[in-house]
């Protein structure tokens, strides 16, 4: 078994001992040692973000004081949600390892198969002209930081 897959394995099993979520546990790497590890604490917190990504990734950035993770990889024990994998991705983290599948955490009850349904997509654009008049302003700002 991978050390770092362990690793996140463990933390899953600690939030699912402790009544904080669902079986999920992540762990951020970068040159071979790990930055941080979390998980699920989406009972805990009452948070419905607070996903074990989520929660690895903020703790990493707060270690490594960067938004930018570039050179590190991600392992979690199930493939990464929409909302996770659009985390990982604007964090730069350059690989995903993960163990369980979407369809594993769906077979739960976890409601893994309503992001990727279109009948359940509820979106809509509205207001676009006002919205970017901030687009505008934030074109015009000088040394802004691109992410």
């Amino acid at each position: 078994m991978n050390k770092y897959m362990k690793k996140a394995i463990n933390e899953a099993i600690k939030g699912v001992n402790q009544n904080h979520g669902g079986p999920f546990g992540a762990v951020i790497v970068k040159n071979g040692e790990i930055v941080s590890t979390a998980h699920n604490q989406v009972l805990k917190s009452n948070d419905p973000t607070s996903h074990a990504e989520i929660n690895a990734i903020k703790k990493a950035s707060k270690k490594l004081q960067t938004f930018d993770l570039s050179g590190c990889d991600i392992y979690t024990t199930c493939m990464p949600c929409p909302m996770c994998m659009g985390a990982i991705r604007w964090a730069n983290i350059s690989n995903i390892y993960y163990g369980a599948t979407s369809e594993d955490a769906q077979s739960l009850g976890f409601r893994d198969k309503l992001f990727y349904d279109e009948e359940h997509q509820n979106i809509r654009s509205i207001d676009r002209a006002s919205c970017l008049s901030v687009f505008r302003l934030w074109s015009e700002k000088p040394n802004k930081t691109i992410y």
